[in-house]
């Protein structure tokens, strides 16, 4: 579904990507894991077209999308929940839902997905005439993962979405993007540095460093590589 060849991606002149290769294929759930600052985000900027590579390819369902703008690449099929959510704080909870179908006509089919979301998340059916930036930590990262849903996505871009939020409400979360994988078979790439939490639901990872890929293999596999443990794991 996805692939990234030799991409490397620039802020002014620093190298924040160097060589990345990276394949998703369809119905998958991806992680990528590593340090801050390893390149984790600049790797979805990359794929969205945020922070376009300077060299190598990005190729979505074979077609390329690495010189393209973000809005036609979400249009494809790719939406990112960004690090630190970034939802519209003075809009309501429905408005910011309707700004993730904004690129989207099919009425009936967008009240489909809105009941969905809903369903998915019923905090937010009671809040939805509530302003954004008045929900908590936790409602604010399940309304991020909804407006980007309401894109009707094939492939959801998720930028740490455990970040400062309470253990109970991350296991929630990350069962929330299990049951979104399995039920409507939406393929996710995950960028998380809860490299366990991660781990466990992802099919398999790649693990950056400063930039590079540095090993890439089976989820349960690098759950059991000890230099994974050590690094990243805390064993």
């Amino acid at each position: 579904m996805l692939k990234l060849i030799d991409v490397n991606t620039y802020y002014g002149n620093i190298q924040a990507l160097k060589g990345i290769d990276i394949e998703v294929d369809e119905g998958e759930i991806i992680c990528l894991i590593g340090a801050n600052g390893a390149g984790k985000t600049t790797t979805l900027m990359s794929i969205s077209g945020i922070v376009p590579p300077r060299q190598g390819e990005i190729f979505f369902m074979g077609r390329p999308i690495h010189e393209m703008d973000p809005d036609a690449i979400v249009g494809l099929g790719i939406s990112q929940v960004p690090e630190g959510r970034r939802i519209f704080p003075l809009l309501t909870v429905a408005e910011n839902l309707d700004m993730g179908a904004f690129l989207r006509n099919d009425k009936s089919e967008i009240k489909k997905d809105l009941a969905y979301i809903y369903d998915l998340f019923p905090i937010l059916a009671e809040r939805r005439h509530q302003a954004g930036g008045t929900l908590s930590g936790g409602e604010q990262q399940m309304l991020a993962i909804s407006r980007a849903l309401m894109a009707r996505p094939r492939l959801l871009l998720l930028d740490e979405p455990s970040l400062g939020l309470a253990p109970m409400v991350v296991r929630r979360i990350f069962q929330i993007i299990e049951k979104i994988n399995a039920e409507n078979r939406t393929t996710i790439f995950l960028v998380e540095q809860n490299a366990n939490l991660a781990l466990k639901i992802a099919h398999r990872g790649y693990v950056m460093e400063n930039g590079r890929i540095t090993l890439a293999d089976s989820a349960a596999s690098l759950l059991s590589n000890e230099a994974v443990k050590k690094a990243y794991l805390g064993i």
